[in-house]
This record gives C-alpha cells, structure tokens and sequence, in this order.
C-alpha cells in the first residue's frame, strides 16, 4: 500500500483559504443585506446627513463600517457623521470611540450627559432600565441631529432585535408591533432608520470578530439577566438551531400582512363586510400551505429582503454597488 505524506503546511494554507472566503462571503452578505434594506425603504436618499449613532458595541460599529463602504460604492451621494452619546457610566472609556473614529478619519461629535445618575436615581436596583435610559438617550440624540444638521438618524437594531420587539410586544403587551425600518422620530422631526433591519446578530458577531471592533460593554443594563428581552432571545436562538427557516419566516410575515384575517376593525371592515358574489379561494383559508423545513430554510437563507425596491447589490465579478 502507497503511503501518504502528511504536509502540515499545506493544510494550514487550506484552511486559511478556506476561512478567507468565508469572511469574504460574510463581508459581501452583509453589505447586500444592508443594500436591499437601504433601498427596500428607501432609507438614504441623494444629499443626506446620516447621524450613525454609535454606542461602543458591535452592531453599531458593524453598522457604521457598513455605511461607509456602501458610501464609496453606492449609487448616489450622502454623508456620514458618527455620534456617541457619553451616559457617564462609571468606567466608560471615554478615550477608546475618539482615537478609533480618529483613525476613519470620519468627522464624529461625542455628546456628553450624565443620564446613567438619573436612570440610577429614578429606577430602583434590580428593576429593568431600557426604557427611562432609551427616552432620554432619544432624546438628546434628536437635539444632536437638529444640531448637527443631519437628515437621517442610523440606528443598529437588527433582524433578532426586530423580531424581539415584535414578540415582546405580542406576549406581553398584547399587541402586534415591531420595530419598522424606518420611522419618523417621536418629535415629529426626524427621520429614523434601521440599516441592519435584514442582518442577523450572528453575523454581526462573527464580522465584529473580523474587525476586530474595540467593543465597549454596556455597564447600565447588561448586568440585568432576567430581562425579558433576553428569554426572547434565547427563543430565538433555539430555532435557528433547531428550524433555522422558522425565524426568518416570522420576520417575513412583518411585511406580508392580511387584515382581512386578523381581527383589527380599525384595518378591516368586519362590521360592513358582506357577500359580494364575487368568488375567493382564500376567503376562508386560515392556514396557508406548509413547506418543508428544507424549503423554508433555502428560501429564507437565499432572500432574507422583504421589500420589493430595487436593491444595492455587489455585483459578484467586480465588486461595485450598483441600482441593479
């Protein structure tokens, strides 16, 4: 029998190909999702200020180093200013977003107000703070964008945070309510957008780990274990484990909506509705046709967009953004 040489080196090559590509693949998911989103919504438009609000962790600065390579490949004009709003959380490293933004050479502007002692103050020990902390974090950061001139505030949440919010408020508030891509500001005068809207958190961690972010942790709330948020959370990453099509099925349905065959009167006119003659093959159909898991999974993996705008794409031999 003819023996094989064992060659260490030419494996080690074979595996740091192997993990080239696969970092160049999550790279170029992530501006495609990103561009889909952008154009799904219509986001960013030609002569924008984009204030990308920068909080230290990994979806912000994943979101930020996404904006600035769809800037130098998008198809139209817009600017980016980062903002990072400094809560005075005791032993914040109020030195690291500085020397990191210094070093984009992007301008940036940190806002510096002591919110962390009235959350503290306000809120008693043990109790859930995101919402006194994320009204005064809006708040400020709506002054900052009129300050600033900007025309668009850029937000981090993403796909899982989108489903969260859509089933904290089903489970807990009785209500169906997500977060939407974009919306207009509780002021009335800004508009607020949601670039990573189509990009799963696991994919923003493995690209924070790429990019070696010099991430920040959130002292104020990431010491609450028991936050609902976070069971939510922990759904969530059970059926990507287990029926990964599940998720991304949920977060599809936000955009594919019937009212006819829910029980919102304020959508739909159940009280007017009568017979019309007219034949309708779904009238009465309350559950749609189930796929396979293997066919849920394809097509959300395949097509995360919800939309139907034309999207930013990268083109796959040269690498540019194009209106596609």
């Amino acid at each position: 029998m003819q023996s094989v040489d064992f060659n260490p080196t030419q494996t080690t090559r074979f595996s740091e190909e192997r993990q080239r590509l696969e970092q160049n693949k999550l790279s170029k998911r992530l501006m495609r999702e990103a561009g889909r989103a952008i154009a799904d919504y219509n986001m960013i438009e030609a002569g924008d200020r984009v204030m990308v609000c920068l909080s230290g962790g990994k979806d912000s600065y994943g979101m930020l180093d996404i904006l600035m390579t769809l800037r130098q490949r998008a198809p139209i004009d817009f600017e980016i200013v980062a903002v990072n709003l400094d809560q005075k959380q005791p032993g914040f490293p109020a030195d690291i977003l500085p020397e990191y933004l210094t070093k984009l050479d992007i301008p940036f502007h940190i806002e510096t107000r002591d919110t962390y002692s009235i959350v503290k103050r306000l809120i008693p020990e043990g109790k859930t703070t995101c919402s006194l902390c994320s009204r005064l974090r809006r708040g400020i950061l709506y002054r900052v964008a009129s300050e600033l001139g900007a025309t668009k505030i850029a937000l981090g949440h993403h796909r899982d945070d989108i489903l969260a919010t859509f089933f904290l408020n089903m489970f807990y508030g009785a209500k169906l309510k997500a977060m939407p891509p974009k919306l207009v500001s509780d002021d009335g005068r800004h508009t607020v957008i949601r670039p990573l809207a189509y990009i799963t958190e696991a994919d923003l961690i493995a690209y924070a780990q790429l990019k070696q972010f010099p991430i920040i942790p959130c002292n104020l709330c990431g010491s609450q274990e028991n936050l609902k948020r976070k069971e939510i959370g922990e759904m969530l990453a059970q059926w990507d484990k287990k029926d990964p099509g599940r998720a991304w099925n949920t977060f599809k349905a936000l955009a594919n909506i019937a009212p006819s065959h829910l029980m919102d009167t304020t959508l739909f006119d159940f009280v007017g509705l009568k017979p019309d003659g007219i034949a309708n093959p779904l009238g009465d159909t309350a559950f749609d046709a189930a796929e396979t898991t293997a066919d849920r999974t394809q097509d959300a993996c395949e097509s995360s967009s919800v939309g139907t705008r034309p999207a930013w794409t990268i083109h796959v031999d040269t690498d540019h953004l194009k209106n596609t």
